[in-house]
């Protein structure tokens, strides 16, 4: 077991000094994608910047994954002491997966230099996802709350798992929206899902999401405020698809509760349900660009964008070891650790609304 995770860091390492060096690549002036993201009404940054970081976290995520294919093939052990999981290292699903990531890629691409409107968008997000659900047959087919019970999805299971996952891709486009932000809920994520999959002994999300941290760090000291390079479409969009189907066949396959991967993510869930339940009450058109996100109100509040990051950074770490936490939990403290969580983030909107308030009156937000 030892030999197999210093196998899998030592994997990392290199897929994150090849995103780290191809990250270097895209940045410098004579790139033949040198493709920037002009400030439009939805943006916090002022000068136009690159934005085709995404490119460098998904060709070092393809160099390990082929790696660790061939590792596999060879018969080392890193892979194959990871077997308590009914999806199994070499069935067809890594294929299905990681394919249908690089598939979403190239679309998104497409979207940043031509730009593709909302409906196709969605179309091809959600029929990525239910390609997915199809193929593999994972569904999340049941949601237990703790004391109440556990209740069955029934036949809504495979469109709620299709509406999870295409949530999951959006949720990260939208987040994606200040230096450092989207990049580092990767990071931290991906860790702790790496983490939960190697200790229940998962052959496919321990190892991934172990290469996602690594492709995903090495763009990271780009990303840092003030950004030489955003990750765009093509590196927010299968980054939020992988996730989403990380935690799908996490649950399908007992690894953890429902409540363990939304609590690791949910300073990104959070801030864009409420977001987009706000917008849709209001009636707004909801694939119209906006800068109503929490973390985009705490910049026009006056907040640097480095110290919203920090606070931003301390909200993943808190969520994603209580997230930890949970599954050691009796029933009673689960509920109470829920809805403490709650409280929390109605606490930190009401902050927010204040610093806004206090903003105006200071002539820091518009």
């Amino acid at each position: 077991m030892i030999h197999s995770l210093l196998v899998l860091i030592s994997l990392a390492v290199f897929v994150f000094l090849v995103s780290y060096w191809t990250t270097k690549l895209l940045c410098a002036p004579n790139s033949k994608l040198y493709l920037l993201d002009n400030p439009n009404e939805r943006s916090l940054h002022a000068s136009p910047t690159l934005r085709t970081g995404g490119l460098a976290i998904l060709a070092s995520l393809g160099v390990g994954l082929f790696m660790l294919l061939v590792l596999n093939e060879a018969g080392r052990p890193q892979p194959d002491t990871l077997s308590n999981s009914e999806t199994d290292f070499g069935s067809g699903t890594i294929f299905l997966i990681t394919g249908t990531a690089f598939v979403l890629a190239i679309v998104s691409f497409w979207d940043d230099r031509a730009g593709l409107s909302p409906s196709v968008r969605f179309c091809v997000h959600v029929l990525s996802a239910a390609g997915i659900v199809w193929w593999s047959r994972m569904t999340i087919d049941t949601v237990a709350v703790p004391l109440f019970g556990t209740f069955s999805l029934g036949w809504l299971a495979a469109l709620f798992t299709i509406l999870f996952i295409v949530w999951m891709t959006n949720l990260y486009n939208f987040m994606d929206g200040i230096d450092g932000l989207a990049s580092g809920m990767t990071v931290v994520g991906f860790v702790f899902l790496s983490s939960l999959g190697w200790t229940g002994g998962h052959s496919l999300i321990a190892p991934l999401s172990l290469l996602v941290v690594g492709a995903t760090a090495g763009f990271l000291p780009y990303n840092m405020p003030p950004a030489r390079i955003f990750m765009g479409d093509v590196g927010s969009v299968p980054l939020g698809f992988l996730a989403g189907v990380f935690v799908v066949m996490g649950v399908h396959d007992g690894l953890f509760d429902i409540w363990v991967p939304v609590l690791i993510f949910s300073p990104f869930i959070v801030d864009a349900t409420v977001t987009l339940a706000r917008r849709l009450i209001r009636g707004e058109k909801i694939w119209l660009a906006h800068r109503e996100h929490y973390y985009q109100r705490l910049v026009l509040s006056g907040w640097s964008h480095r110290k919203t990051l920090l606070i931003e950074y301390l909200l993943m770490l808190a969520c994603a070891v209580s997230a930890v936490m949970y599954s050691e939990l009796s029933e009673q403290w689960r509920l109470l650790l829920l809805l403490g969580w709650v409280a929390v983030y109605s606490l930190l909107a009401i902050g927010v609304h204040s610093l806004e308030r206090y903003g105006m009156q200071c002539g820091l937000a518009p």
